[in-house]
């Protein structure tokens, strides 16, 4: 690849934030190459532009970046390695070229991670996003990125077609998925608040949308408040984010801090709420659902339109 040419992207997962990225790439002038277990949804994509692969070597074969958007650190691994060590995209990406890794998992998993494509010569970012679909969609995610100089440098202009905010946190994995844990035991702390707020209010009687209109305009107000009790007094438990998002992200939390015995009671407590909410039948509903565990309350029925 010539140092002037814009590198050949690769995006793989089209989720709700896959998706908005591999557009938002596609915006800014690349041909992003995409896979997705469901090929309709890739094929989709390429109609507007880019190329829709029909296998993850494939992919990897083609693409300078490879940018993986899925769940957790085991979908990461099977991106990269396939199943039984076959079909992954390591087994094609040629030297010197970039996985950036976009989910949320263990720091430590993250630094092995880079390690071990260090060793067939390939380059690495630990890269977490926030933001959501809508930011995704958009261009306006947050990035939280460590890795070496090298794999800034070959992941071109590609980050920064896909988010408002690339954060530098170190020059080698790890930083990265640290600062993304601590951001996820906040956000699992305040919906879990928001939740436990909005309970109390529908047991005391407060007229809910009255509730919703001033703490969002008093200093009580959290983002996370704002945005998920939307969904509560709409009804509406579409999953934008799971309730088992936040069993597994506070119990990422948990497990890193457990490793150096630091104490988080506030995490603890909200995780055994996600947990709750996931066993009562939950576990696939908006993590707002997590307000359906307490007792004795009757949250708003369903409005026609989404909120």
């Amino acid at each position: 690849m010539n140092s002037n040419e814009p590198p050949v992207v690769g995006v793989i997962g089209l989720g709700a934030m896959g998706m908005g990225m591999a557009q938002s790439l596609r915006r800014a002038g690349f041909a992003p190459h995409v896979f997705d277990l469901r090929s309709e949804v890739a094929q989709g994509f390429a109609k507007d532009g880019g190329v829709a692969c029909a296998s993850l070597g494939e992919l990897g074969s083609r693409c300078d970046v490879v940018i993986s958007v899925v769940v957790n650190a085991a979908q990461t691994e099977s991106v990269l390695f396939g199943e039984e060590g076959k079909g992954g995209v390591v087994s094609t990406m040629r030297t010197g070229s970039l996985f950036v890794m976009c989910s949320t998992v263990d720091p430590n998993w993250s630094v092995a991670m880079e390690a071990r494509l260090a060793e067939r010569g390939l380059l690495y970012l630990d890269a977490p996003i926030s933001g959501g679909a809508a930011k995704a969609a958009s261009g306006q995610i947050t990035m939280m990125t460590a890795g070496t100089a090298a794999a800034y440098d070959k992941a071109g202009g590609a980050l920064d077609a896909m988010a408002a905010k690339v954060y530098r946190l170190g020059d080698r994995a790890g930083a990265g998925s640290k600062v993304k844990i601590i951001n996820q035991l906040l956000a699992g702390v305040h919906i879990a608040a928001a939740a436990e707020a909005m309970a109390l209010g529908l047991r005391e009687g407060v007229d809910p949308d009255a509730l919703y209109e001033v703490i969002t305009h008093s200093a009580g107000n959290s983002w996370m408040f704002e945005n998920r009790m939307a969904h509560v007094l709409a009804g509406d438990y579409t999953p934008l984010s799971a309730v088992d998002i936040f069993v597994k992200d506070l119990g990422l939390v948990l497990d890193v801090a457990r490793a150096s015995k630091f104490p988080l009671p506030l995490s603890s407590t909200a995780h055994q709420m996600f947990m709750q909410a996931s066993t009562a039948g939950f576990a696939r509903e908006d993590d707002s659902a997590v307000i359906k565990i307490f007792p004795g309350i009757t949250v708003p029925a369903p409005k026609n339109s989404h909120s």
